[in-house]
């Protein structure tokens, strides 16, 4: 007699577990060929997706953005990459640079920028936009605009080294240029002078020797028209006084900006002096037969090398 089964549609308590056993227990069907590459197709990508999860981000830079400003020609090292660039106009030496530059670059990073455009080092520069550029202010701060012009005075270092050539070295190279030119004596301005002989009257000259400044004044010389003239130096009043039979001119010996002289040929006893009251040649005073004794000392009271005997 059969056993009573389970009622239609309902399933005997086990089934499930036993299939899950049966399942568990049977072994593994060998998979066909077109079963196998699809599995392993699958299997590649799944590789492929886990791998590309794994990458690391792309490491930035480091240091400050705002510090990757290139020194070449205004451009940014790092491209420029969400960086605002403004155009600048540098101006030094009666030269233009275009330049990019960080529109958050300060004052300081400017000046670097300058020094490897100009070879100007920082500490020499005045930058000027508006007015002197803060160190420690940005571009954007100050208001600078795109095509802004940027002043920059200063000296390079050789320009420095060229500045202060020792005094004598360089007296010295004058002198050895005037000896290269043709002597005072015998321009033709002054030939018409000297050409009149020397003066009767002229203070008597010591050939090779100094001597201080007379007590009075050194009287019997010409000037450059031809008439007579008289120097005293007033040492009490600062003042060198220039006479002629017209008029006396007193003169600060602190507006004379030099004095020259020049032995005369043939007479090299005496000398012809110039008083310069200008700042140029033109403005020179000549006197001619100065006794060659006095020279020295006349050119020292004169220039500021006062001599109290």
């Amino acid at each position: 007699m059969a056993a009573a089964g389970a009622p239609d549609g309902m399933e005997e308590p086990g089934m499930d577990t036993e299939a899950e056993t049966v399942a568990a227990e049977a072994p593994a069907r060998p998979l066909n060929c077109v079963e196998a590459e699809a599995a392993a197709g699958a299997a590649a990508e799944d590789s492929c997706d886990a791998r590309g999860s794994l990458q690391p981000a792309p490491a930035q830079p480091p240091g400050d953005p705002a510090a990757q400003a290139s020194v070449s020609n205004g451009e940014d090292a790092g491209g420029g990459a969400g960086r605002e660039l403004v155009d600048l106009k540098i101006i030094w030496n009666k030269t233009k640079h275009d330049v990019k530059v960080p529109l958050d670059s300060t004052g300081s990073e400017l000046k670097q920028k300058i020094h490897a455009i100009t070879g100007l080092p920082p500490a020499m520069q005045k930058v000027m936009y508006k007015g002197l550029v803060p160190e420690d202010k940005t571009l954007r701060e100050i208001k600078v605009t795109s095509g802004a012009k940027i002043m920059v005075v200063g000296s390079t270092i050789n320009d420095v080294l060229a500045v202060n050539t020792p005094k004598d070295a360089a007296q010295q190279d004058a002198k050895a240029e005037e000896n290269k030119k043709e002597p005072l004596c015998r321009q033709k301005q002054h030939r018409k002078v000297l050409d009149k002989g020397k003066p009767e009257d002229v203070m008597p000259s010591v050939k090779g020797a100094q001597e201080r400044l007379p007590t009075v004044p050194l009287s019997g010389m010409y000037n450059k028209s031809g008439g007579k003239v008289r120097l005293t130096f007033k040492l009490e009043q600062d003042q060198l006084w220039i006479g002629t039979k017209e008029r006396t001119e007193k003169l600060p010996m602190g507006s004379i900006k030099n004095v020259v002289s020049e032995p005369i040929e043939g007479h090299e006893d005496y000398h012809m002096m110039a008083f310069q009251l200008g700042p140029t040649e033109a403005s020179y005073y000549w006197v001619y037969w100065v006794p060659t004794q006095y020279v020295d000392a006349i050119k020292d009271t004169v220039l500021g090398k006062w001599q109290y005997f």
